[in-house]
């Protein structure tokens, strides 16, 4: 009898867990059994691992084979165990020192010819095996790029089996190596990306937006405070072109942000790159999306939806009252809390849902209504329930609601003969980080670090309150039933940012009045 030890990771959403795999080769007919919750794809590792290692010129020993995944509580999915069972079973049967494996956790999932294919989810499994205090993570090659990611934790790209063997001290040739491992059964990081849909050409710039100074300042100052916003208005006058470059004003991550937005998209086998992106991430999702698309789920392993993967930047959604309005109303609270708990019968998952909120809407269904010099063809009964799909629940949570016009005939002309407009994306960024370097002078020592974050109780706080007689218009408004309470607390923090992006000590009553207008206008 013989056992050996190796260690695979266990991802549950962006969070990671140990994973103790224990092998015992006894005398008895030929099997492997594998034990701890596996789902079906791990299950079938027996398969694989046999074929693997009859490619690789060593098949598998013909005694009993047991494998045991603990904590056995805890369900195990995917493919990604292959390796780290491949490991125990190469200690168990001698070929190679058990000492290392034992002390080092693996990843990756076995092709039938002995190489080893990449995995989604390599990011966070790496970043986890770090935080678990591993020194040294075995890698699919394909991935490494991934991996290195990660700081702090040694990364071993593995190409096959006889990489693997060799690794842990096998002679060389103890395991022969397929002649197409390098090619045709290693996947490549980017099989499978998913470009974002809108906005992955990030040099568009705020300039290209010709005579629409109101609707650029609007971005300004969602970016500026981490504002939710919403465009109302005809088609081609420009709501897309907006949203496309509130990202580009956005200021850079910080390397936490970077590492779990990169993460995100390694669960969704999107490609991350060669280095660290800083850039805030845009999401557009199709109008026929899902509630489990838009926020995440899926049976087996519970995925991330378009608004996680927005996390740190921008969800877009354009042509907002075409979604349905089931989906549409499962973004409140976690637009209220900044996570998505996504809960199943076998567990659940929170993920960071932390992402500025960008809607774009046509106002009635042929999109002319209030349009100077259009003919709107629609009822009033079909004006009125085209945009009441947007329930007043979720609009009462964005804090920017914008009528936006198309552009005049000289205004056309302009943008036709070449002219830019006054803003350009570069500077609009510099009042951007401008602004969010005031407000965190300001809240740092309340743990936040943009005005959309400051809950309500904070706001009536003595450093944080307007100036004496600035309030007297939003007290007002409530009063009238105008805005909810809700809506208050949100104006209040518009008026925060607008104070900042005019370096004034706290909102003067322009401030208020000026939120209360991206509030109150009717569109």
């Amino acid at each position: 009898m013989a056992n050996a030890r190796s260690w695979g990771i266990a991802l549950s959403g962006l969070r990671g867990d140990a994973v103790q795999v224990d092998v015992q080769l006894a005398a008895g007919l030929p099997k492997l059994l594998i034990i701890g919750l596996p789902d079906a794809a791990l299950g079938e590792s027996e398969h694989r691992l046999r074929a693997a290692m009859h490619s690789s010129g060593h098949p598998l020993p013909a005694k009993r084979l047991t494998v045991s995944l603990s904590p056995a509580e805890l369900r195990k999915h995917g493919a990604g165990f292959d390796l780290a069972i491949a490991a125990a079973v190469l200690a168990a049967a001698g070929i190679i020192d058990p000492a290392g494996p034992a002390r080092n956790a693996h990843l990756g999932e076995l092709a039938l010819t002995g190489a080893v294919r990449s995995v989604s989810g390599v990011l966070p499994a790496v970043h986890a095996a770090k935080t678990l205090g591993f020194s040294q993570i075995l890698v699919p090659a394909a991935a490494e790029h991934e991996a290195s990611l990660v700081d702090g934790i040694n990364v071993v790209p593995i190409a096959s089996l006889a990489d693997l063997a060799e690794h842990y001290g096998a002679a060389p040739g103890k395991l022969t190596t397929p002649d197409d491992v390098s090619t045709s059964f290693v996947i490549d990081a980017d099989a499978g990306a998913q470009p974002d849909a809108v906005g992955s050409d990030r040099a568009q710039d705020l300039a290209d937006v010709v005579g629409n100074e109101a609707a650029v300042r609007a971005l300004v100052v969602a970016a500026a405070g981490g504002h939710h916003l919403s465009m109302i208005g005809p088609p081609g006058s420009g709501k897309t072109m907006l949203a496309e470059r509130l990202p580009g004003i956005l200021p850079d991550l910080t390397a936490d942000a970077a590492i779990e937005v990169a993460a995100l998209r390694s669960l969704k086998s999107m490609s991350v790159g060669t280095t660290l992106s800083r850039r805030p991430p845009l999401q557009a999702p199709h109008h026929s999306a899902s509630a489990v698309a838009l926020i995440g789920g899926g049976s087996g392993m519970i995925q991330p939806g378009a608004l996680s993967l927005a996390a740190h930047g921008v969800l877009f959604l354009d042509e907002a009252p075409e979604f349905s309005r089931r989906v549409l109303d499962s973004l409140r609270q976690p637009l209220e809390s900044g996570t998505v708990t996504i809960h199943r019968a076998r567990g659940s998952v929170t993920y960071p849902a932390n992402a500025q909120l960008v809607i774009a809407a046509n106002p009635c269904p042929c999109g002319n209504a209030g349009a100077a010099g259009l003919e709107c063809r629609c009822t009033p009964h079909q004006q009125r329930g085209y945009l009441s799909r947007l329930s007043g629940p979720l609009m009462d949570r964005i804090d920017l609601q914008l009528r936006v016009e198309r552009a005049t005939v000289a205004q056309a002309r302009m943008a036709a003969a070449g002219a830019r407009g006054e803003t350009t994306t570069a500077a609009a960024r510099e009042q951007v980080q401008d602004a969010r370097a005031r407000a965190l002078e300001r809240l740092r020592s309340f743990g936040m670090h943009r005005n959309s974050d400051v809950p309500g109780h904070l706001l009536r706080r003595p450093e944080l309150r307007p100036a004496a007689d600035a309030s007297a218009p939003l007290d007002a408004a409530l009063q009238r039933g105008q805005i909810s309470m809700r809506g208050y607390v949100r104006a209040a923090r518009v008026a925060w940012t607008l104070a900042d992006l005019d370096a004034a000590d706290r909102p003067e009553r322009n401030h208020i009045t000026e939120a209360l207008f991206y509030r109150a206008r009717e569109c």
